[in-house]
This record gives C-alpha cells, sequence and structure tokens, in this order.
C-alpha cells in the first residue's frame, strides 16, 4: 500500500492541492516531511482542511506523532500502520477511508521535480 499512496518530496501545498482535487472526505496520501529529516508526513482530507500527521522512525519502528505526547503505538512497517489505522482509527486522527493511488492521477495533475527548473539551456 504505502508504494501505491507515497509521493515523496512533494509540498504541503501540492499535497493539499491533489487531495482537494482528487480526494474526498478520508482521502489520503503519504509525503516525506519537509521539516523533519527522515520522518513522513500522513495528510488526510476532511474537508474544509487537509490534517496532517508526522511519522516518525527509530529502532522500534514507525509511529504516528501524538498531540499529547502519550506512548504512541509502534509498527514494525508502514504498511502494518497504515493498515491499523484503516480498521481503527485513533480518535484524534481524521479517519483513513480511500487511498490517493498515484497510478490513478493523470500525469499532468502530478507535481514534477522539473516543474520548479528555473534555468533552461537553449
Amino acid at each position: 500500500m504505502v508504494s501505491c499512496v507515497y509521493f515523496g518530496q512533494i509540498g504541503k501545498e501540492d499535497a493539499e492541492r491533489l487531495l482537494e482535487r482528487h480526494g474526498k472526505d478520508g482521502s489520503f496520501l503519504l509525503r516525506d516531511s519537509q521539516s523533519v529529516s527522515g520522518a513522513l508526513c500522513l495528510c488526510v482530507r476532511k474537508a474544509p482542511f487537509v490534517h496532517t500527521y508526522r511519522i516518525e522512525h527509530s529502532s522500534l519502528g514507525w509511529a504516528v506523532e501524538t498531540i499529547n505526547r502519550k506512548k504512541p503505538q509502534w509498527f514494525q512497517s508502514l504498511d502494518e500502520l497504515l493498515e491499523c489505522y484503516r480498521r481503527h482509527t485513533p480518535g484524534h486522527m481524521v479517519p483513513l477511508l480511500y487511498p490517493l493511488e498515484k497510478a490513478n492521477l493523470h500525469t499532468e495533475d502530478r507535481p514534477s521535480p522539473a516543474a520548479k527548473q528555473a534555468y533552461m539551456e537553449m
């Protein structure tokens, strides 16, 4: 599942735009965190917002950061984390209902690294 919903190094605004354009309440994707190296962000749409949850990785595995610093639930893989939260979403999170799969998006809708290129040699 992770490979289907992982969008890599797209920014927060690009993730929000994708979820707003192609998603519905409960649609989600994963992206790299822009502020914490090695962390991921789980972005979930619940109109009128896109909620973002940071996923951290350590020797214990993968866990969603908790707001009130409660002890997080650790998983051995990202797939396990996503599947568990799809079946039973904690009360502080928006339910994960619909994976926003990259393969289902048109190529022109996906942000590309080349789009940020400002210099072109002729």
